[in-house]
């Protein structure tokens, strides 16, 4: 799975710019908000931002996953939140949820929360969204590999039973999916809600509902009887939001600063000259990284190629790359270098000194000479690189997309380094369309890849590494094709065990010594859950330490259940 938030100009910006932001005097709107088009919206109740889309607004369907942006987050909702500096679910949806026995659990939902239609959201809306994971080709019907039925104990509250409990799975579901209004969607047929776009002005429950869009953005407006003010006391403070198809790196820099875009969800680089400027730009931390970490990026050997098949070999790797190298050159410091772990900062309560201190690495040429030397890999025609243990020349592309320039930037790095200790690497860029083809098909040697990133539990990073069979495409990860039974039935208990289990930590841990002594994929740096934010008509943007919590200013699909939307009740316009 690759996350990529960067660079290309799809669209023309000059328009863009100019019709980003069109009203005179900035008062407040009167009568019905409604009647405004979408170039009459009063800027200082309007929040602009980019970063999330990549073309032009199209798909209205939360069962696929190319919604556009803000559907399930503005619109569509999750049970519950998860906060990741406590590392626990949040009610949101749902009041409460429990295991009452070893494999049932039981959820009530809030009361008084209607659909903007005014219809009340009900028992029934969720045990019909779980139904629709019974449908093949619904993204989340995995569900069903081990739950085995939903019942209805009244109309707001649910029976779950499960053939296995999976604490972990199952935490993650509850805020990875958003819930549904049966009375609108069953009435779609399988096809629809497979393939179809849906209705483009959908009934939701969340603080937003679409207002209009055009190939350029789309804009949503606040709906004033979202149940969270009544329930939990919060109020989101733009009534207006338009995200705009993200335009070139320099078009948007330039909105930031001239205060006509508010947040840049997208990666800017050299952001860090701009944080104190006029208006002030803001970022999580004010000095380096400035970006939270995100996700990983790893390099991803294919380990069905010689001499790629040898966790020696890849180990000799790990100590010829510089992460400082393409954190302070290709980044400037806006993020930071991964745990050889390859867990997220969120999970550094889980990092094992003991597995480090033995299995872990750094950059270190003469070490990786050392352990090529010791593994019988030798230059035995002078070229000045290594041939494999039976002889052979050893001649390796690194893909990475084009045009994604700081990838690019760290292909150069890495394979300098792994070409300083005699590996013969060179960097490739080709389209991402065919490097996401060569990534599930297995057709390559080396290649970057994102991942780990933020959710409830490690869980998820020991699933993208080991997860068994593989398959002839790869769709979900283990794109290094590595198979490891003994790693796989440990994540698979993994995903059983409950937070607070003494053997949650035993397992992560020795998870982590099989990862780095069989290195399927080597962490490099951690990439940004990248947020630049114009404090020019909004301000009060989360920040490190600001409430104790970690509030995310991002838009970007995964991030509403993980608080997301607690930014827009938070922020408030500069007087």
């Amino acid at each position: 799975m690759t996350k990529r938030r960067n660079l290309p100009a799809i669209v023309a910006t000059a328009a863009l710019a100019a019709s980003a932001c069109t009203d005179g005097d900035g008062t407040e709107s009167s009568g019905d908000p409604r009647s405004l088009s979408i170039d009459e919206f009063p800027r200082k109740e309007t929040l602009y931002t980019t970063g999330s889309a990549w073309g032009p607004p199209s798909d209205f369907n939360t069962v696929t996953t190319s919604q556009v942006t803000g559907l399930n987050g503005l619109g569509y909702e999750s049970l519950f939140l998860f906060d990741t500096v406590e590392q626990r679910l949040s009610p949101w949806l749902a009041e409460s949820g429990a295991w009452t026995g070893d494999r049932e659990f039981e959820l009530a939902l809030r009361s008084g929360i209607t659909w903007s239609d005014g219809r009340s959201l009900t028992a029934e809306d969720v045990a019909f969204t779980f139904e629709l994971g019974k449908i093949e080709g619904v993204p989340y019907g995995n569900v069903w590999d081990w739950l085995e039925s939903v019942e209805l104990i009244d109309d707001l509250t649910l029976k779950f039973r499960f053939s296995e409990a999976r604490h972990q799975e199952w935490d993650n579901f509850l805020y990875a999916n958003e819930i549904l209004p049966k009375h609108v969607f069953e009435a779609y047929s399988e096809e629809d809600l497979i393939n179809g776009a849906l209705d483009d002005d959908p009934v939701v429950s969340g603080p937003y509902r679409v207002h209009s869009y055009d190939e350029q953005r789309i804009a949503w407006i606040k709906r004033d009887d979202w149940w969270a003010t009544e329930a939990l006391g919060l109020e989101v403070k733009p009534r207006f939001i338009v995200d705009l198809v993200t335009p070139g790196n320099a078009d948007t820099l330039n909105m930031l600063i001239e205060g006509r875009l508010d947040l840049a969800n997208n990666f800017l680089p050299g952001i860090a000259d701009f944080l104190a400027g006029e208006p002030e730009l803001s970022t999580y931390y004010d000095k380096p990284p400035f970006m939270i970490a995100a996700n990983t990026a790893m390099l991803i050997p294919n380990t069905t190629r010689k001499p790629l098949d040898d966790p020696e070999f890849r180990r000799a790797i790990a100590f010829a790359i510089s992460p400082g190298e393409i954190v302070d050159s290709v980044y400037g410091s806006m993020v930071s270098e991964a745990s050889p772990t390859g867990l997220l900062p969120i999970w550094e309560r889980y990092f094992d000194p003991d597995v480090l201190d033995e299995e872990g690495f750094a950059f270190e040429p003469s070490e990786a000479i050392a352990i090529l030397e010791a593994a019988g890999y030798a230059d035995e025609d002078g070229d000045g690189f290594v041939e494999t243990l039976d002889g052979e020349k050893i001649e390796m592309k690194l893909i990475v997309p084009a045009g994604w320039t700081d990838w690019e930037d760290a292909a150069r790095s890495i394979a300098r380094g792994l070409q300083d200790v005699g590996i013969n690497v060179v960097e490739e860029y080709i389209e991402a369309a065919e490097v996401d083809a060569a990534r599930g098909s297995g057709e390559f040697d080396l290649l970057i890849n994102n991942y780990s990133g933020i959710t409830n539990s490690p869980w998820s990073h020991y699933r993208y590494l080991f997860e068994l069979p593989v398959r002839e495409t790869q769709a979900n990860g283990n794109f290094s094709r590595w198979e490891s039974e003994d790693a796989w039935e440990l994540t698979q208990e993994l995903a059983t065990v409950a937070t607070d289990d003494p053997r949650y930590p035993e397992l992560i841990a020795e998870l982590e010594r099989i990862s780095l002594r069989d290195l399927p994929a080597i962490p490099i740096w951690y990439n940004g859950a990248w947020s630049q934010a114009s404090n020019a008509v909004w301000t009060d943007w989360p920040a490190d330490g600001s409430d104790g919590s970690a509030v995310y200013a991002n838009l970007w699909n995964e991030m509403w259940g993980l608080g997301a939307v607690l930014m827009l009740t938070e922020i408030r316009p500069v007087e």
